[in-house]
């Protein structure tokens, strides 16, 4: 069996692998990277890295590739109860029909994997709101961070909104109660982080910017606005400066163990950008948790 496939504008400069995520389905990294080395996934014919960049009119060509097969055995799709997807549309900010945008709960996965089962896309499947279409993840937000949230109800927005992403014409903002106090009070926070395929380290770039809202002697309340897309990118960047997010049992420095109910502190409180010159804007009120650490931390601030 031989399927192939061409790039197109919305694609280019895309990664191998994220194409083949996004346009394909959920593959797990180390099937993608499996099939690679065979020679099962090919591009103009000839073997490629998964963090090879698509050009226009590149051509993908999947060679006896039984990629169902594989899926069913490596992801058993969430089935929601009608208590669990009312929560989940409990959670809509804005629904239109191209695009549900929401205010994501902390501790619910985006996308199913092997250590999430309870996932927003299989849940949303479930709903009304997506009768007869399918839910399209178009940006990350890690399980534990709460905030806005955006998911495509149909292929070609989807594409379009993860092009806006990686182009960097969607702008985000997050808060975020860091430990200690952080003294300088904005500026911009540049480092190289790390990566890994297989075993090659990778360096990437990641580039924010911060803005404190509050601070005392113990924490600090920052407004951030990530220029690049890294993953982990905030969380590693804080940690990288020494002043981890509160609650992040990832990224921490050992003089910080006072976490709030063991909850990350970090929020995505709004996200701005603009399609055929109609501009959108939207923000999450704080969860609970949140509310209650920057009370109990005695922070406060004007923006929200």
């Amino acid at each position: 069996m031989k399927k192939s496939f061409k790039i197109d504008k919305s694609s280019i400069g895309m990664r191998f692998d994220r194409w083949i995520k996004n346009n394909i389905g959920k593959i797990p990294q180390s099937l993608i990277e499996k099939n690679l080395r065979k020679g099962n996934i090919k591009l103009n014919l000839k073997k490629a890295k998964s963090s090879t960049k698509l050009k226009l009119n590149d051509e993908i060509i999947f060679f006896n590739l039984n990629y169902k097969f594989n899926l069913s055995k490596n992801n058993k799709k969430f089935n929601p109860n009608k208590e669990v997807i009312k929560e989940s549309e409990d959670q809509i900010i804005d629904d239109n029909e191209n695009f549900v945008v929401l205010n994501k709960n902390a501790g619910i996965s985006v996308q199913g994997g092997t250590k999430s089962k309870k996932n927003l896309i299989d849940i949303f499947s479930k709903s009304k709101v997506f009768l007869n279409k399918k839910p399209y993840p178009v940006h990350r937000l890690d399980k534990a961070t709460s905030g806005v949230l955006i998911i495509a109800k149909n292929r070609e927005t989807a594409k379009l909104l993860t092009t806006l992403f990686r182009i960097r014409k969607i702008h985000k903002t997050y808060l975020a109660i860091s430990n200690g106090e952080i003294e300088k009070n904005q500026g911009e926070l540049n480092h190289d982080l790390i990566r890994y395929e297989g075993k090659k380290k990778i360096l990437e770039n990641a580039r924010t910017y911060f803005r404190i809202l509050d601070r005392n002697l113990n924490c600090s309340l920052i407004e951030l606005k990530p220029i690049t897309g890294r993953k982990h990118q905030i969380r590693k960047q804080l940690y990288s400066i020494g002043h981890c997010v509160l609650g992040d049992d990832k990224y921490h420095n050992a003089i910080y163990k006072n976490n709030i109910n063991n909850q990350l502190m970090l929020h995505s409180y709004q996200v701005r950008f603009m399609i055929d010159k109609r501009k959108y804007s939207y923000k999450a009120l704080l969860p609970e948790h949140f509310k209650k650490a920057l009370k109990i931390k005695k922070l406060k601030s004007s923006v929200f």
